[in-house]
C-alpha cells in the first residue's frame, strides 16, 4: 500500500525506546524525516539517517513550543509518552493522592501541551494528523493503577475534543490504545504489584504476564511493537483520511464495546 508518507516530516514524542522507538523506525521505513523527541538523552544517539534527536520535557510548555517552532513543515505528530504512579492500586486507596499529580502532569498535560504547540501549525497546512497513545486501561476503569487509568481516560476524551476542533482544518486526531505490550512500563506494573497482591507473590514477570494475558485477552497473545507501529503509520496515511476522533484498540480483544 502506498501510504503517501514519503518525504513527510513526523514528530514522535517519547521515541527513545519501546513503542515510541518502534513508531519512529516505522515512519523512517516509509521514507519520512523523523524528529525523535524524549526526556531521555539517549534519544540523541540515533544511528539512522533522516532522524533528528531532541531532548524535551513534555511537562514544560515552553520546551514543547520550542520543539514545534524548530520542527519545520510537520505533517504528523505522535505522542507516546506515559508514566505510571509506581504503586499497585487495588484498592485505589493504596495509591496516596499525592502520587496522582505527576501521572496527570505527564500523561494528560504533556499531551495537551503538544496539542497546543502543534495544532496551529497543522491547521495552517490544512492537513496532517495528531495521534495520542492511550491505553485499554482508560476504557475499563483499571484497578491496577488508577491515576494512570484516569489520565488515559481523560486523554481519550481530549482526543475527541481536539478531533472536532481541527476537523474543519483538515487535520485528523486519533488515539491508539495498546493492551499487553512488553515495555518497561508494563514490567513496572508487575514490580509494583508484588507487594499488593498476595496471590501473585513469587511469580516471575513472564509468569505473571502470561497468566494475565490468558485471563484478559481473547486472542491470548502479546501485542507486538511492530503491529502497533504499523497501525500508527496507517492512521497517518492517506488511507485513513476519513478517520478522526477515534480510539483504535490493539489489545487482542480485551476491550469490546457492544
Amino acid at each position: 500500500m502506498d501510504t503517501g508518507l514519503n518525504g513527510k516530516t513526523v514528530v514522535v514524542i517519547g521515541a527513545a525506546r519501546g513503542i515510541g522507538r518502534a513508531v519512529a523506525d516505522a515512519f523512517l521505513d516509509e521514507g519520512c524525516d523523523v524528529i525523535a523527541a524524549d526526556a531521555d538523552p539517549s534519544v540523541l544517539k540515533q544511528s539512522r539517517q533522516r532522524v533528528t534527536g531532541k531532548v524535551i520535557d513534555v511537562t514544560n510548555l515552553q520546551q514543547v513550543e520550542l520543539l514545534a517552532s524548530e520542527s519545520g513543515d510537520v505533517s504528523h505528530v505522535v505522542f507516546t509518552v506515559a508514566v505510571g504512579s509506581g504503586h499497585y492500586g487495588f484498592p485505589f486507596w493504596n495509591v496516596p493522592p499525592v502520587e496522582w499529580a505527576r501521572v496527570l502532569e505527564v500523561n494528560l498535560m504533556g499531551a495537551v501541551h503538544v496539542a497546543h504547540a502543534f495544532a496551529p501549525l497543522l491547521a495552517s497546512r490544512g492537513d496532517g494528523s495528531l495521534l495520542f497513545y492511550v491505553s485499554v486501561a482508560g476504557q475499563i476503569g483499571s484497578q491496577t493503577d488508577p491515576p494512570y487509568s484516569a489520565s488515559k481516560a481523560a486523554l481519550i476524551n481530549f482526543t475527541q475534543c481536539a478531533g472536532k476542533d481541527l476537523a474543519s482544518s483538515g487535520v485528523r486526531v486519533n488515539a491508539i490504545a495498546p493492551g499487553m505490550v512488553k515495555t518497561d512500563l508494563n514490567q513496572a506494573v508487575w514490580e509494583s504489584s508484588r507487594g499488593g497482591a498476595p496471590d501473585q507473590q513469587g511469580q516471575t514477570y513472564e509468569q505473571w504476564a502470561a497468566e494475565k494475558i490468558r485471563r484478559v485477552s481473547p486472542l491470548g497473545r502479546w501485542q507486538e511493537l511492530d503491529e502497533i507501529a504499523a497501525t500508527t503509520v496507517f492512521l497517518a496515511s492517506d488511507a485513513a483520511r476519513n478517520i478522526t476522533g477515534q480510539t483504535i484498540n490493539i489489545d487482542g480483544g480485551q476491550v469490546m464495546h457492544s
